[in-house]
């Protein structure tokens, strides 16, 4: 088998159990914050919201130095890190005896995270040219699969084991998945040549980045995508419940309406990305920013539950071929020797648009409830598109084909 799919397959693996181990606490955290002692309804509430975003925080701040000495030490190093760290860290988290402790070892996954990043970097510069755009396309699969089915099987897990043996069942396929990258997957990387490159500081490292007028675009779309579909995440279910009423199975479309964007993008993200591999990834990323505008209309007009279904659903398919395309282009316009760099900025993009999201869908949805929510998401993402046109379709010379300063 060619290095480059050996390397697919355990960093899918690898990228399935990161995202999964992250989000297998959603189904259970305000009951562990329960366990842990606090049992006032808003104490509840308020240290659920803390903790879970306390990692995002975090890794929005960091995410760009570890991408620094990612290019200067090599991806599979920071790969290592990141994955033995977070799987000592998820491991204590068991061990947490009151919410302040788990706040503290929720930060500190975010400190060390940077996984997916360096997944991606290491990915995009150890395959083929004509290969990337599928080799991305799948391991984003794996990332939605596991943010999927990891709080499905967090909430089986709770069920049958309790809160507790979840992190101490999570944190060793963790460091399994950090030893297959350990043994298995091999690195191009000439960290001479790298160490002889002026060390730079992060924001040197932005500034440096935002003169390829590309690359700002780019994170612009990672951080629409994850704010327009958070800033109404949380709401769907009541969004359902007043499509549905209170009636029967009610839990089960919510779930269903909840997770098939999810299902659909992961069945997309391998298809548009051999897509882009053919008709090019800035083609593949317009039509879906505009596919995926459009998508958010209906669900704002629909009338029934299978209205909903249907118009997420393709939103799902539009979604899973932007961020595989944003990955390819981050690769063909970052400047060389820097591609981890920019790949860590991308990854503070989806933190930022993971933090803002649900904030400011909660404040807003007082006043335009969830139907003007999906509404400024297909504005926002039209914006983006109309921006993306204009920084990746400047002419024959800014056309992706011919970008310069490329990896």
């Amino acid at each position: 088998m060619a290095r480059w799919k050996i390397n697919l397959i355990v960093l899918w693996i690898g990228q399935f159990l990161v995202m999964s181990g992250m989000t297998m606490i959603t189904p259970f955290l305000p009951l562990y914050i329960q366990d842990l002692g606090v049992h006032d309804a808003h104490q509840v509430a308020m240290w659920s919201g803390i903790i879970f975003a306390g990692n995002f925080v975090t890794s929005f701040l960091f995410q760009p130095l570890w991408g620094g000495l990612s290019d200067r030490y090599g991806r599979k190093v920071m790969l290592l890190r990141s994955g033995f760290g977070m799987a000592i860290v998820m491991t204590l988290m068991g061990f947490a005896t009151s919410p302040w402790q788990l706040l503290a070892l929720r930060i500190v996954n975010g400190v060390i995270s940077g996984f997916m990043p360096a997944a991606v970097a290491l990915m995009s510069t150890n395959t083929p040219k004509e290969r990337i755009g599928f080799a991305l396309g799948t391991l984003q699969s794996g990332g939605v699969a596991g943010s999927i089915l990891g709080p499905f099987i967090g909430g089986l897990l709770a069920e049958w084991v309790g809160f507790r043996p979840i992190f101490y069942i999570t944190g060793p396929l963790l460091f399994c998945a950090s030893l297959l990258a350990l043994f298995l997957i091999k690195e191009n990387f000439d960290a001479a040549a790298a160490k002889k490159k002026p060390a730079i500081s992060t924001m040197e490292g932005f500034k440096e980045l935002k003169k390829t007028k590309q690359l700002p675009a780019l994170y612009a779309v990672t951080f629409v995508i994850q704010f327009s579909m958070l800033s109404s995440m949380t709401l769907v279910p009541l969004f359902v419940q007043e499509l549905h009423g209170n009636g029967s199975m009610l839990a089960f479309y919510a779930g269903l309406v909840s997770s098939i964007t999810g299902f659909s993008n992961m069945i997309a993200s391998p298809l548009l990305g051999r897509l882009s591999d053919r008709i090019g990834s800035v083609k593949i990323l317009a039509i879906c920013l505009v596919g995926a505008a459009v998508s958010f209309v209906p669900q704002a007009l629909v009338t029934n539950i299978w209205q909903l279904f249907a118009a997420r659903f393709m939103l799902g398919v539009f979604m899973g071929g932007m961020l595989p395309s944003v990955q390819t282009l981050i690769s063909k316009f970052a400047p060389k020797g820097m591609e981890s760099r920019a790949y860590s900025f991308n990854t503070s993009a989806t933190s930022l648009g993971n933090m803002l999201g649900p904030i400011v869908g909660g404040v807003l949805s007082g006043w335009i409830h969830i139907q003007g929510l999906f509404i400024m998401a297909a504005v926002f993402l039209f914006a983006n598109a109309i921006w993306v046109r204009k920084a990746l379709f400047p002419g024959r010379s800014g056309t992706e084909e011919n970008a310069g300063g490329t990896g």
